[in-house]
């Protein structure tokens, strides 16, 4: 079984890293910056999402693509109450996005208008970090509830991201979770990773996050 199945995993990679490398050319010609965002179920996405499009709505134009392996339209419909273009793509059932989607999803939006486009993948800690976007950057949120033993129990994701965002951090004190030790799995397989802790519930730590994304956005500009 092995035999048979490895080459067709690589050659479904292979696909994959191609279109987005030229999903990541497409992105660039327009002067798109773009992230990746990927999550567990319930770790705050969609409403760290919001806090982002409300903190730089008045300095940059972004767009949204949102995953879901369901055709409902809850989050993208929240993306677009916040006054910002969104398209849902529904994976029919698939664990994550791939570049193939994004790139159909890319031609739903006003790229031209667009200076950041935010790409929030399926709640999954597996696949997602095998499967290229193309986007400029990838990012995590962890949560406070889900555990301070995540990067040790899900290497590979911590491994690929640029930016690890610890969410939630207003129910520390309520919940047994040892920061060091959560830092200590996070330095073993990604040192010097860029991290803010935040909370979309007191405001902590997300000025620093959109002050942060701001600059790096800018200086793709340039």
């Amino acid at each position: 079984m092995n035999s048979i199945r490895v080459p067709v995993v690589e050659k479904i990679l292979s696909a994959n890293d191609q279109l987005a490398f030229q999903n990541r050319q497409f992105l660039k010609s327009k002067g798109v910056f773009s992230i990746n965002m990927m999550a567990s179920p319930g770790a705050g996405k969609t409403s760290f999402i919001l806090q982002t499009i409300d903190g730089l709505k008045n300095r940059l134009k972004i767009g949204v693509i949102e995953g879901d392996t369901a055709a409902v339209t809850i989050d993208a419909d929240k993306v677009s109450d916040a006054g910002v273009p969104a398209v849902q793509i529904n994976t029919g059932g698939d664990c994550h996005l791939d570049a193939v989607m994004v790139a159909g999803g890319l031609q739903q939006l006003p790229l031209e208008t667009i200076d950041l486009m935010i790409i929030e993948n399926v709640g999954n800690l597996v696949c997602p970090a095998a499967f290229d976007l193309g986007t400029d950057i990838n990012i995590l949120i962890a949560s406070v509830p889900e555990g301070d033993d995540k990067p040790y129990k899900y290497p590979a994701i911590y491994r690929g991201i640029d930016v690890l965002i610890l969410n939630k951090m207003d129910l520390l004190p309520y919940i047994k979770f040892r920061p060091d030790y959560f830092k200590q799995g996070v330095e073993m397989l990604n040192p010097g990773l860029t991290t803010f802790p935040v909370s979309c519930v007191t405001g902590e730590g997300i000025t620093d996050w959109l002050n942060w994304l701001e600059n790096r956005v800018k200086k793709s500009h340039r």
